[in-house]
């Protein structure tokens, strides 16, 4: 009789263990044994778990509010609701390893990382698990998926966010074919950029992009968008198309870089000045005036979204000289809209400035 008493208490406390012992996610505990009559069933019975996203593609520029859709049912349909717990992640791109958005179970929200604070599920009905970002950045495009876990199961659906924007090749003060792909983040970023995928050169392509210098992707590779084949760009032989060397070492290979910037939250202007400004004093002309001299992706954006078409050259943050036309004229170079450039002028030559101005 011992022995069985003993043997009895064993297994009660393993099942005890069995059911106090929650699996832990984020921070959150997920106990759907314990969830109650009605709610901690595990195998459904023929009741299948549906996630759908519809659109599976949105589009949104840096600064603004996105909602990304994503729903839920069960087929057949079920009476009472359940606690499930939901999931958004954006998915790796190249090698990256997956990033946690959002985790919800029941009326608890955690967001993650640089999405803190910035994420929530929309609930506006009954299944509607859609994530609301607000602040859009540039680091945000990619591909998010919805999961939705009940019990053992799980299901998912994916969307895809893009941002509207504008590429432009960036190469240094120092000339061309200088950047490893680090430094190319780099030098993007110093540009209020990011550095662009492929989709986003296609698309800059499709649009008039033609550029002979290759530059790096965020995928590794290394390509560049031909409009117009010429002899020095691959061949008079080739169609126009986004020429690729592949995918090229990251830390011995060295090239220029294609950038990304959406939108500007700011004002980007030309400062009417009585006088031309060598750098130093360009910059301090803008601090002045209450604003920063502006960055080459300011410029460009502002250019893109905000008609910004000035035919006076002026000096950036990077130290080369440009100015935007929207409405192309004969006195300011090619019949054409597109931002100009001088290149890298000496520091202590004088033009103007170009300032931009946070709201």
């Amino acid at each position: 009789m011992g022995k069985l008493h003993t043997l009895l208490a064993l297994t009660l406390q393993v099942l005890y263990s069995c059911h106090a012992a929650p699996s832990v996610s984020n921070g959150f505990f997920y106990q759907d044994i314990l969830n109650g009559t009605g709610n901690g069933e595990i195998h459904f019975d023929g009741i299948k778990l549906r996630v759908e996203s519809q659109p599976h593609s949105v589009f949104a520029v840096r600064g603004s509010n996105i909602t990304l859709p994503c729903r839920f049912w069960y087929e057949p349909p079920l009476i009472s609701s359940r606690r499930v717990r939901v999931k958004w992640s954006l998915l790796p791109i190249y090698g990256d390893q997956e990033f946690d958005v959002l985790v919800s179970i029941g009326h608890r929200q955690r967001s993650f990382g640089a999405f803190k604070d910035r994420v929530r599920l929309r609930k506006d009905d009954r299944g509607d698990i859609s994530l609301i970002i607000t602040n859009v950045s540039l680091k945000d495009s990619g591909l998010y998926r919805c999961e939705v876990i009940d019990g053992l199961e799980d299901e998912s659906a994916t969307v895809d966010l893009g941002l509207r924007g504008v590429v432009f090749p960036y190469q240094p003060h120092h000339g061309r074919y200088h950047l490893t792909f680090k430094e190319a983040q780099k030098a993007c970023n110093g540009q209020d950029a990011a550095v662009a995928t492929f989709d986003q050169l296609f698309t800059a392509w499709q649009e008039g992009l033609d550029w002979c210098n290759a530059g790096w992707l965020a995928d590794g590779t290394v390509q560049y968008p031909i409009v117009q084949p010429r002899q020095p760009c691959g061949g008079l032989d080739l169609a126009p198309g986004v020429r690729s060397y592949g995918a090229r070492h990251k830390h011995r290979n060295h090239y220029d870089v294609f950038c990304f910037t959406s939108t500007v939250t700011g004002q980007v202007y030309y400062l009417q000045h009585p006088q031309k400004l060598n750098l130093t004093m360009a910059v301090e002309a803008c601090i002045k005036d209450g604003a920063q001299i502006a960055k080459v992706g300011q410029l460009f954006a502002a250019w893109k979204f905000l008609e910004l078409d000035q035919c006076d050259a002026g000096w950036l943050a990077d130290g080369s000289l440009r100015y935007p036309i929207s409405n192309p004229r004969s006195n300011c170079g090619p019949q054409k809209s597109g931002v100009r450039s001088f290149g890298f002028p000496l520091p202590h030559h004088k033009h103007g400035v170009y300032c931009y101005k946070s709201r």
